[in-house]
C-alpha cells in the first residue's frame, strides 16, 4: 500500500545499482521484522538517489509507504514537508497521547493553539508512525532532504534515530556536501557514486541510436564520473557528429554546470510564453498546477504555454495536478539565469495568486521575494508569518521571517524589534551563534532602553551558555545598568541574576557589583520584589564568604511565597540557592515542584534542568538510587534529544555514585565522563559542579593513593562542590599526612557552620576534628551524632558512625564500639556501598561480632536504557507513561522491557516491580 505524496517523475535506467538496491531492501526487510532503522542515501545530483528510491517503492509489497521531499522553496515554511509525509496518517492521531497529537496539529496548522515545547512535535511524529506500523510495517521515503525546511528535518532526524524495535524504515536521499540543516550524522550512510563503464555504455546506447566512437564514450564517463543523468543529458546535447567523432567536442564543463547548460539550451528553444511559465514554476515550487497557471494569467500567460512546457520534457504534470520539473538542477539553472527584475516579477505574480488562499506563509515569502527595498505591507505579512511560525514551533522559520521583515524595515527601534525577535526564536532553535549575532546587530538600531536591556540579557545568556560565563555575566550586569534608571523592579531581578551567575564563579573587572545596580526593595514592594532582593543579598554574600548574611536572606526568601505566575528566573534561583547552603530538603522539594511543572508543560530544557540539580542533594542526603535515576533518565534525555552539551552533568553524578558505592563499574562510568568532557567541555553555571563532581569521583576511586585523591579534591572550588567533599577532603588529607590542609579545610567548614547553621556542616566539623584525635575526640565524635540526627545526610552520619566505632575498638572498648558500627554497617548495606560495608563488617568482626553478609544487588548486565526502563516501570509507571518520560516510543519500551525480562530471567512486568532490590 502506498499512500502519500509522489517524490518524483524521473526515469533514470537503474543500470549498475545492483548493490545500492540490495541494500535499501535490506532496510526494507529488516523493518518488516521489527527491527526499524533509517538509511541516507548520498550522492551528486543526477546520480540516481531518487530512482533508487522509486524503485524500492515500486518493489516492496505488504507496507505502508510514506512520501515527501524538501523543496528549496519551502525553507521558510515550518513543517511542511513533514505535514505531506504525516497527512495521510492522521486520522490515527487518537492512538498517540493527547498532547502529541494537539501539538502535532497546532505544527500542522489546523489549530490556532501554541505548539509549546516542539520536541512535543518530534515524539508525536516518532509515536504516530508507531501507531501506523501496528497494523502495516512503515517505508518512509524522503527525498532532497538537504532542502527539508528545518521543522521537518529536525522532527523526521529525531524519529529516524529512534526506530530501535520498531517495524519502520526511513530511507533520506542528500545531495554530496550539501545536507543544509540536515544532520546525517548517526545515520547509516550509503554512497551512490557513478555507474561502471559497462553500465555507461549501456546507458549511452539507451540514448541515442547514432553509433557513439569509443572515444567520445571515454570523454564522456571521465566527464561525468559515470553519474546517470549526466550521462543522458550531455549525451542528448551532443550532435551525430560530435557523437561519432567527426566533430570536437564543447570545451569541457565540471558535471552540474554542464547538465544545468543542456538544460538551459532546451529551455532557451521554448517559445517566450513558455520560458515565462517554467520561470514561474522554478520560482513557486509548490507543485500546484492551479497556483501556476494563475499566476502565469496575471502576466498575460496563456494555458497554451504549459502544454508547450510538457512537450519539452523539462516538466510534468502528473495526476492530481502535481506538477514536477525533470531535475533540481532544471530549477537552478532557470531561476539562475534569470534576470532580478524578471525574479521579482515571477514572485509578485505568485504572491497575487495566492491571494485569499490558505497558504499565507507562501505568499508572505513571494511577497518578500518580489520586492527589493522597504515595503511596510511585505513587513505585515513577514510579522504574521513570523507569528505563525512561532505558535506551530518554527523557529527558524520565524528568525527567518522576522531578519527579512527586519531588512525591509525603515525606523532603526522597529528594525532592532524585529530582529531581537528573530535573535530569540534562533536560540529557541538551538541556533546560538545565529541569534547571538542577530542581538549584536539588534543591539545597533536599539534606542529604547528596556530593549536594550532585553537584547543584552539574550546575549548573556547566549554567552553563558555556550561561550564564557564571566562574559554573560559581564553583559547581564550591564543589561541590569541599563534598566535601573527606567525600570528598577526589571533591573533588581536582572541583578539577582547576575549575582546568582557570580556565586557559581562568574568574575568581570569591568562589571559593577550586582549589589550596587539598583537599591534595596521599599517596605511596600510586592513578594516577588522582597524575593529578588533577598536573594540578591543571599548571593552577593555568598561571593564574601558571609554565611550569615546569606543564610539569613535565602531563608527569607524562601519564607516568602509567590505565586507559580512570578518570573521564572525567581523560581529558579529560589531552588539553586539551596546548592549554596546544602539545604538538601528544600532542595529536593523545589527541584521536585520544578520537575512536576516541567512534565505538565513537556518542558524538556526544564525537566533535564530539574531532573540534575535534584540528584544533587539526593546524592548527599543517600537517596542514591533515586538520584541515579534521575540522573540516567538525564543522560537518556540529553542523548535522546540531541541536547549533547547538556550530558556531562547527569554522567558526573553517575560516576560519583558509583564511585560512592564502590561499584565495580566506577572506573567505566568515570572514563565515559572524561571522555564527554573532552567532547563537550561545560559551560555556564553546571561547569563549577561538572568539574567539582568528577574531581570527586576521580579521588573516590578503588586504590587510589591518598596523596592522588587530595589532588583531586583539591581542585574543587566551587563551595557548593566543596560542601559536598567536605569530609572526603578532610579525611583525605588527614591519611596524607598533611595538616596544613587538614586545618585550612578544617577552618573553611567551620567558618561555614557558623554562619549558615546547617545541622550537616556542624556533624563534618565534629566528625573531622574527632579524627584528629586528641584527649575530647569521643566528645567530638558524640557531638557529630548529636547533628547528624538533625541532617537528612545517611552517608555522613554512617560514616561518622563507622568513624567512632573504629575509634572505639581502638581504645579496647569493644563491645560499645558494635553500636554505632551495627547502624553503620546497616546503612552502608541499604545504600549499596559496597566498600564502606565490607569496611564495617571487618570492624565488626574485630570487636567479636559475627556480621553477615547483607542481600547483594542483583547482578545483571543492563544497559543504561534497560536499567532506566526497569526503574520506572518498578515505580509503577506504564509503557506510555515511560515512553513519555524517555522520549521514545511505546514499542520501544516494550522492546527494552524484553530483554531485560530475559537478562532478569522473568517473565513479567508483576516480577520485575516485586524485586527487592533495583537492577542495575
Amino acid at each position: 500500500m502506498s499512500i502519500g505524496e509522489g517524490v518524483s517523475g524521473m526515469t533514470e535506467v537503474l543500470r549498475g545499482r545492483e548493490r545500492e538496491q540490495a541494500a535499501l531492501a535490506d532496510v526494507v526487510d529488516r523493518a518488516r521484522s521489527g527491527h526499524g532503522s533509517a538509511l541516507l542515501l548520498q550522492g551528486q545530483p543526477g546520480v540516481g538517489k531518487s530512482a533508487l528510491l522509486e524503485h524500492t517503492i515500486a518493489t516492496t509489497d505488504g507496507m505502508v509507504v510514506l512520501r515527501t521531499r524538501g523543496v528549496e522553496s519551502e525553507a521558510p515554511l515550518p513543517f511542511a514537508a513533514l505535514h505531506r509525509l504525516l497527512r495521510p496518517t492522521l486520522s490515527h492521531l487518537d492512538r498517540i497521547p493527547t498532547r502529541q497529537a494537539d501539538a502535532l496539529r497546532a505544527a500542522f496548522g489546523e489549530s490556532s493553539d501554541d505548539v509549546g515545547d516542539r520536541h512535543l512535535v518530534f515524539l508525536g511524529t516518532l509515536n504516530l508512525l508507531s501507531a501506523v506500523a501496528e497494523g502495516e510495517p512503515v517505508l518512509a521515503v524522503v527525498d532532497d532532504a538537504h532542502w527539508l525546511d528545518d521543522a521537518s528535518a529536525a522532527a523526521l532526524q529525531f524519529a529516524g534515530r529512534r526506530l530501535e524495535g520498531e517495524p519502520i524504515a526511513i530511507i533520506f536521499a542528500v545531495r554530496d556536501n550539501e545536507t543544509g540543516q540536515f544532520d546525517p550524522r548517526d545515520l547509516t550512510l550509503l554512497s551512490v557514486g557513478g555507474v561502471d563503464e559497462t553500465a555507461a555504455v549501456a546507458l549511452i546506447a539507451d540514448q541515442v541510436d547514432t553509433p557513439v566512437a569509443e572515444g567520445v564514450r571515454a570523454e564522456l564517463l571521465e566527464a561525468t564520473g559515470g553519474n546517470p543523468l549526466g550521462l543522458v543529458e550531455l549525451t542528448r546535447a551532443l550532435s551525430q557528429a560530435q557523437l561519432s567523432g567527426a566533430e570536437p567536442l564543447p570545451e569541457r564543463l565540471p558535471l552540474t554546470a554542464g547538465v544545468e547548460r543542456a538544460f538551459l539550451d532546451r529551455y532557451r528553444r521554448l517559445p517566450e510564453a513558455a520560458q515565462t511559465l517554467l520561470l514561474l514554476a522554478a520560482a513557486d515550487d509548490s507543485g500546484r498546477v492551479v497556483t501556476l497557471t494563475r499566476a502565469a494569467a496575471r502576466i498575460g500567460v496563456g494555458p497554451e504555454a504549459l502544454d508547450a512546457a510538457e512537450e519539452s520534457g523539462l516538466l510534468n504534470v502528473g495526476d492530481g495536478g502535481v506538477l514536477t520539473l525533470r531535475h533540481p538542477l532544471v530549477r537552478s539553472a532557470i531561476y539562475g539565469a534569470a534576470t532580478s527584475g524578471r525574479r521579482r516579477q515571477a514572485h509578485r505574480a505568485l504572491a497575487d495568486a495566492l491571494a485569499g488562499t490558505p497558504d499565507e506563509d507562501r505568499r508572505a515569502w513571494h511577497l518578500a521575494a518580489s520586492v527589493d527595498g522597504p515595503d511596510e505591507a511585505v513587513v505585515a505579512a513577514l510579522d504574521d508569518a513570523a507569528e505563525r511560525a512561532r505558535r506551530r514551533g518554527g523557529h527558524e522559520a520565524a528568525s527567518s521571517a522576522w531578519t527579512r521583515a527586519a531588512e525591509l524595515t525603515v525606523d532603526p527601534q522597529e528594525r532592532a524589534v524585529r530582529l531581537f525577535a528573530a535573535a530569540g526564536a534562533s536560540v529557541a532553535a538551538g541556533q546560538p551563534a545565529d541569534g547571538d549575532r542577530l542581538a549584536r546587530t539588534a543591539l545597533v538600531d536599539a534606542i529604547d532602553p528596556l530593549l536594550r536591556s532585553d537584547i543584552l540579557l539574550l546575549q548573556g545568556q547566549i554567552e553563558w551558555n555556550t561561550g564564557s560565563l564571566d562574559d554573560g555575566y559581564r553583559i547581564v550586569c550591564q543589561a541590569a545598568s541599563t534598566a535601573a534608571p527606567h525600570d528598577p523592579e526589571r533591573a533588581r531581578i536582572l541583578a539577582m541574576l547576575a549575582a546568582a551567575l557570580a556565586s557559581f564563579g562568574a568574575r568581570s573587572v569591568d562589571a559593577p557589583d550586582p549589589a550596587t545596580i539598583t537599591s534595596p526593595p521599599g517596605a511596600d514592594a510586592g513578594p516577588e520584589q522582597r524575593v529578588a532582593g533577598w536573594l540578591l543579598q543571599g548571593f552577593s554574600a555568598v561571593l564574601r564568604d558571609e554565611w550569615a548574611t546569606a543564610a539569613d536572606a535565602f531563608r527569607r526568601a524562601w519564607d516568602t511565597p509567590i505565586g507559580p505566575d512570578a518570573p521564572p528566573m525567581l523560581h529558579h534561583n529560589l531552588a539553586i540557592a539551596t546548592m549554596h547552603l546544602g539545604d538538601d530538603d528544600r532542595a529536593i522539594a523545589l527541584h521536585d515542584l520544578q520537575l512536576q511543572r516541567a512534565r505538565d508543560a513537556s518542558a524538556v530544557n526544564m525537566i533535564e534542568h530539574a531532573l540534575t540539580r535534584g540528584a544533587v542533594s539526593r546524592i548527599a542526603t543517600g537517596a542514591w538510587a533515586d538520584a541515579a535515576s534521575y540522573a540516567e533518565e538525564a543522560v537518556l534525555l540529553d542523548r535522546n534529544l540531541a541536547l549533547d552539551e547538556l550530558i556531562t552533568f547527569p554522567l558526573a553524578q553517575l560516576a560519583v555514585i558509583a564511585a560512592l558505592r564502590g561499584d565495580p563499574q566506577a572506573p567505566q562510568r568515570l572514563q565515559a565522563l572524561e571522555q564527554a568532557l573532552e567532547q563537550h567541555p561545560p559551560h555556564g553555571t553546571i561547569a563549577g559542579l561538572v568539574i567539582g563532581l568528577s574531581h570527586w569521583a576521580a579521588a573516590r576511586q578503588a586504590g587510589v593513593a591518598p596523596a592522588r585523591a587530595l589532588h583531586h579534591l583539591e581542585q574543587i572550588k566551587l563551595p557548593a562542590a566543596r560542601w559536598l567533599s567536605a569530609i572526603d577532603r578532610i579525611e583525605t588529607a588527614v591519611r596524607a599526612d598533611r595538616r596544613d590542609l587538614t586545618e585550612k579545610s578544617l577552618e573553611e567548614l567551620r567558618t561555614f557552620a557558623d554562619g549558615s547553621g546547617m545541622a550537616w556542616a556542624w556533624a563534618a566539623v565534629h566528625h573531622c576534628e574527632a579524627i584528629l584525635g586528641g584527649a575530647d575526640a569521643e566528645e567530638h565524635f558524640r557531638q557529630a551524632l548529636d547533628w547528624h540526627a538533625r541532617s537528612s545526610r545517611l552517608p555522613a552520619k554512617a560514616r561518622t558512625q563507622l568513624a567512632f566505632g573504629e575509634y572505639l575498638r581502638r581504645h579496647r572498648r569493644r563491645t560499645d564500639a558494635r553500636v554505632p558500627l551495627r547502624e553503620a554497617l546497616e546503612t552502608f548495606e541499604s545504600l549499596g556501598a559496597t566498600l564502606w560495608a565490607d569496611r564495617a563488617r571487618q570492624e565488626l568482626r574485630a570487636s567479636g561480632e559475627t556480621a553477615r553478609r547483607g542481600n547483594d544487588l542483583v547482578a545483571t548486565e543492563l544497559t543504561p536504557s534497560e536499567a532506566q526502563i526497569a526503574a520506572l516501570v518498578r515505580q509503577g509507571l506504564s509503557n506510555k507513561d515511560v515512553a513519555g518520560r524517555l522520549f521514545v516510543s511505546p514499542r520501544t519500551v516494550d522492546f527494552h522491557l524484553r530483554n531485560i525480562y530475559t537478562k532478569l530471567g522473568i517473565t513479567s512486568r508483576t516480577e520485575l516491580v516485586a524485586m527487592t532490590s533495583d537492577p542495575a
